[in-house]
């Protein structure tokens, strides 16, 4: 079995799930999902830069409204939850957690403690962090040890 360790920053959409759960062709496929809150990935200056490079102008405008720290916590949980039964009614094992510090130094952790094959990050585009090379996904290269894939998520 494939294990996939899955950095995601909002529930999976299903065309999220037929993305990862496809990746491998017919091989099978077991997840460890780490759901990091938006509200406590990046500043909110970051993230409302990014939208308005997305043309997305009422996002950047209600950014300051993002939840974060114990705020966050609820919201993330139900989404790792929405997210899990997804990837499972997929036909795929599935578990998770919700990540409230040190998103790196985590996923390190749980490659290292699942021996997983992979790393895949699925967020929307933070253009900002990207031009410096600041994302997950460019850092966790330097850190986790397995290839990792960055995916862009899916809006429903």
């Amino acid at each position: 079995m494939f294990t996939s360790v899955l950095m995601i920053e909002k529930p999976l959409t299903s065309e999220d799930v037929e993305f990862v759960t496809t990746l491998h062709g017919d091989e099978g496929v077991s997840f460890i999902v780490l759901m990091q809150p938006r509200g406590d990935q990046a500043d909110v200056l970051l993230r409302a830069i990014d939208d308005v490079a997305m043309g997305e102008l009422k996002e950047a405008a209600r950014e300051g409204d993002e939840p974060e720290g114990k705020e966050a916590r609820e919201p993330a949980e139900l989404a790792l939850e929405l997210s899990l039964r997804a990837l499972r009614d997929a036909g795929c094992e599935a578990v998770g957690q919700v990540v409230e510090d040190h998103p790196l130094d985590k996923m390190k952790a749980v490659v290292d403690e699942s021996e997983a094959d992979e790393v895949i990050v699925l967020t929307a585009p933070h253009y900002v962090e990207e031009f410096f090379h600041r994302d997950w996904a460019s850092r966790a290269r330097h850190k986790v040890g397995v290839p990792v894939l960055k995916l862009f998520a899916h809006t429903e």
